[in-house]
Order: structure tokens, then sequence, then C-alpha cells
């Protein structure tokens, strides 16, 4: 499987992130470890958590996703096969919030401890801190990485005008600087990415890793009636947002590609993201193998010229 550099970085990963946001909420630890294995089978290496994952699940306290992905590479002694991404942060409860560099200190040796590993791939400010300095931020991380503790950098849910703050900041103090953004992006949400984060991240060379890629599922076709809304735990999310003209206008775009390409909603709408100039990888989640399978088919599909217009125009 082609790899993708991420940004400047050294690290090298798959055109699939799997999305850990689903570990110990909608799959328990047996179920992750399945579609886990059945990931890297499929010779993809990139998984994406955070600390806060999923405290949200009733009886969560947070880090339940990272303690299910330490223990499945403790299990398959195959921590240097994969890319691990988590972030810091967002709020914790007891245990702190922010980007100060002395939450930054604790928070990332409570992570390490739950992915029982040495070393974090990507360290990720999950939520701007506007009441902390970015030279503080930055600098802890620099310390870090000094330390062997993080690899590399990220930013997520940023703004154009922060980021590039940010990535200035690291230039004028030699800082280390974030390699990567994590934005909100796909075929219905394209905006607040495209109006002016993609071309400040194609400029200066940051990877770009899109989460809710298919819009929370929407872009699967999975949604199309009041009634399928009542069979997931977002679906009244997906109607708020989603059920729209516009929305209905790219799903039937979609079928239409879909039946051209005799592929899925879901491989299609990921693969107009992998065809995006700039996107390094989108974050996909699944809860089976079956889901997965149909995921992985977008790395396979390329779509053609007249798709991808097709595609821009029934969203834009």
């Amino acid at each position: 499987m082609q790899r993708r550099q991420l940004g400047k970085s050294d690290l090298q990963v798959s055109p699939l992130c799997f999305g850990g946001n689903v570990f110990g909420w909608t799959a328990d630890e047996p179920t992750s470890f399945r579609v886990l294995d059945a990931f890297v089978a499929a010779e993809m290496n990139f998984v994406d958590t955070a600390d806060i994952y999923a405290k949200w699940a009733p009886g969560n306290k947070g880090g339940e996703s990272e303690t299910i992905l330490g223990r499945w590479m403790k299990q398959r002694g195959n921590r240097d096969k994969v890319i691990i991404a988590t972030k810091v942060g967002a709020d914790m409860g007891a245990q702190g919030k922010g980007l100060s560099r002395a939450h930054i200190m604790r928070a990332v040796d409570a992570s390490l401890n739950r992915l029982q590993t040495h070393y974090i791939d990507l360290y990720q400010s999950h939520i701007d801190d506007m009441e902390t300095a970015l030279e503080e931020t930055l600098s802890a991380y620099a310390d870090l990485i000094a330390q062997g503790k993080v690899r590399a950098i990220g930013a997520s849910n940023y703004t154009a005008e922060r980021l590039a703050e940010a990535l200035q900041v690291s230039k004028q103090h030699a800082y280390p600087r974030y390699e990567s953004l994590q934005p909100l992006y796909n075929l219905y949400d394209r905006a607040g990415y495209e109006n002016a984060l993609e071309p400040l991240c194609r400029t200066e060379g940051v990877g770009v890793i899109s989460y809710s890629s298919l819009g929370s599922g929407f872009l699967s076709g999975k949604y199309r009636t009041d009634g399928d809304v009542s069979k997931s735990a977002r679906g009244q999310v997906v109607k708020r947002r989603y059920y729209n003209d516009r929305g209905f206008r790219i799903l039937r775009a979609l079928d239409e590609v879909a039946q051209q390409h005799r592929s899925t909603l879901a491989a299609v709408a990921l693969a107009w993201l992998l065809a995006r100039p700039g996107l390094t990888a989108p974050i996909v989640s699944a809860t089976s193998a079956e889901q997965l399978n149909e995921l992985l088919a977008a790395t396979r599909l390329e779509l053609d010229a007249a798709s991808i217009v097709q595609l821009d125009q029934a969203s834009a």
C-alpha cells in the first residue's frame, strides 16, 4: 500500500486513517481489536485517537479509546508497525484542559501510560486554546520532541488565522511546527476548509487529516428518510445537519457516480477526498470488518475527471 508523507515530517502514513473515537463507545474491546486487525491486514497503518475519547459515553471518564488501542498494540506486539496519533486539550474534567505547558506535560504521560508506549507519533492540539500563548504551547511540544516522547505535532479545529500564526511562531523561535491539520471536511462540509485553510495548508506543506469524512454516515446513503434517523445514535444530528435540498442533491450525485463505477456511496465520497490536492488521509471509522471493507474500497477507486466535476457541482 502506497504511503503518503504527513506534512514535512518523517511520518509515512496510509491513505486512510482509522478514527478511534468508536473504541469504548460503539465498539467494545473485542470488536475494536477485530477492526484494527482488519485495518492493518489491509496494509493500513494510521490510527487517530484522543485522550477525551470516549468521555461522552455513559459510565466513561475519558481515556477509554487510548486504553483499548494500547492493549491491542501490546497483545499484537506491533507498536513499530503503526502510526499513532492522539490529542490533548479537550476538557477532561478534573484532569484539566487546554494547551498550557503544565497540562500538556501531565496529559502526555497519561496518554503514554494508556497507550502502553514510550512515544506518540503525532501529538495534536485538539482544540485551540486562546488563553495560552502559542509560544508556551509550542515550546512544550519542543521539549517533548527533544525527550523522545513525541515525533511530530499537529493541530485540530484551528482557524486559518490561528494556524498561520502558530506556523509563524514556530519559524520565529525555531520550535517544531504543526505538520498536520485535522479539520471537519467532506463533500457536504466544504467551505470551512476550502475557503482559507486549504490554500494555507497547501502553501505551507501542512498535511491534512479530515474528520467526519462521511458526514456522520450521511454520505454513505444510509440516512434518507425520517425512519432511518431512529436506527442510529447519530440519527438526530444527521437529520438536523444534512436533511435539506443540498444534502439530498449530493446523495443523488453519489448514487449516479457509484452506479457508474459499480461502487458504494461511501467509497465514492472517500475517493473524492483522496483525490483532493493536499489532503493526506481522510479519517474513517467502522464497527465491523464488513463496514471497514466498504471504506477500504475507496483506496482502489480512482474517480475520473467527469465524476469529480459532477460531485463538485452537486456539493457546491
